[in-house]
């Protein structure tokens, strides 16, 4: 075997270059694939199309269905009923959430919150009452009915009611607490503001003459129309304004004085409508210690030997309506006259026309 390698090795090298014996290579195979043809653009475009319009159908019912579930939600009544069958002893927290409003918009259910107070009333069950307010006040009627039936709950039981102030309690928040046996204020709480507002009414009648506008309002009497701003307020009619908020604010400054035990005269003092802080309400009586909602709790509890009661909380039901749930309505309707046509501008003041609210409310806001 070695002797013919070794022949074969020595015929190799005798042989010219290019006859010699190429290395051998590794096997390999060529194999030629069948090239599919290609789809025509048209029928790329119409499978597309196809499948855009059956996504579109699924949508459509799909959303269809959710809004028709959506919109019965909307239409159906809320539920305003208080059920307190708890089967023990307990302290009943109500939140005052939002602004206070007879119509129980947004946050703010008015009648939700007197059925609860009702409930616990009329529940041996209950025995102290907590409100959890975060408030700028609101409406005179709306806040005087809730701090009515406040006090009807303390007389009618003699049970403690404590208010545990949150971010703000101011003017309607500040009224409704007044009564309270003690009041208690988070350390960044903003309340006072004891005071009444009706608004600003405008006067645009100069605009309306300028733009070559003339009004005609028919009435009964020259003070029926008081208020619009198609023409000047009178004298007149502005003393029987001021007249309206001065009796709602006398009614206001009896309460905080009854409530805290202040005379009139001090309480005029404080109630030029400014807000206070919660250690300068602190220093000026109206409030009884700084503390958060959950130290009201225990200072209840240890001050009326409650330990043994645990605390069930009322929450409202909120509003179901579109525009409070998506905030497309402001609290207040603004306008801004560079982004909008004269001819707007005169259409949404004449729907402000003659509009006012007496109100216990903090026009600023925290």
């Amino acid at each position: 075997m070695d002797q013919y390698d070794n022949e074969h090795r020595r015929t190799q090298e005798e042989r010219p270059e290019w006859q010699q014996e190429m290395p051998k290579q590794p096997y390999r195979q060529t194999v030629v694939l069948n090239q599919k043809k290609k789809m025509p653009g048209w029928v790329k475009g119409l499978l597309i199309f196809i499948g855009i319009v059956v996504c579109v159908i699924f949508l459509t019912v799909g959303c269809n269905r959710t809004v028709d579930r959506f919109t019965d939600s909307l239409s159906a009544p809320l539920d305003d009923s208080v059920v307190v069958d708890f089967g023990y002893d307990y302290i009943g927290t109500i939140y005052i959430n939002g602004e206070i409003s007879e119509s129980g918009v947004g946050t703010y259910n008015h009648q939700y919150l007197l059925n609860a107070i009702d409930a616990m009333m009329d529940d041996s069950n209950n025995k102290g009452m907590i409100l959890h307010v975060n408030t700028p006040g609101g409406s005179v009627y709306a806040s005087d009915e809730l701090y009515l039936k406040i006090k009807e709950y303390q007389e009618n039981t003699g049970r403690p009611v404590y208010s545990a102030m949150q971010s703000q309690a101011t003017s309607g928040g500040y009224y409704i607490s007044a009564s309270c046996d003690k009041i208690m204020a988070n350390r960044n709480c903003w309340t006072g503001s004891i005071g009444v507002t009706m608004g600003t009414m405008m006067d645009v009648s100069g605009l309306l003459e300028k733009l070559g506008i003339k009004t005609t309002t028919i009435t009964s009497g020259a003070n029926k129309a008081m208020g619009s701003n198609m023409e000047p307020m009178t004298a007149e009619q502005r003393e029987i304004f001021q007249s309206l908020v001065d009796d709602a604010y006398d009614q206001f400054v009896g309460i905080v004085a009854d409530g805290r035990g202040m005379k009139e005269k001090e309480v005029r003092r404080l109630a030029d409508g400014r807000i206070y802080t919660a250690n300068q309400a602190l220093k000026n009586g109206l409030i009884d210690e700084i503390g958060t909602y959950e130290e009201a709790i225990a200072d209840m509890q240890d001050t009326y030997d409650l330990g043994d009661c645990s605390v069930e909380e009322f929450i409202p039901v909120v509003s179901r309506d579109l525009s409070s749930l998506f905030g497309l309505l402001a609290p207040e309707n603004t306008l801004s006259g560079a982004a909008k046509s004269d001819a707007r501008l005169i259409e949404e003041l004449a729907a402000l026309n003659g509009t006012f609210r007496l109100c216990y409310m903090a026009d600023v806001r925290k």
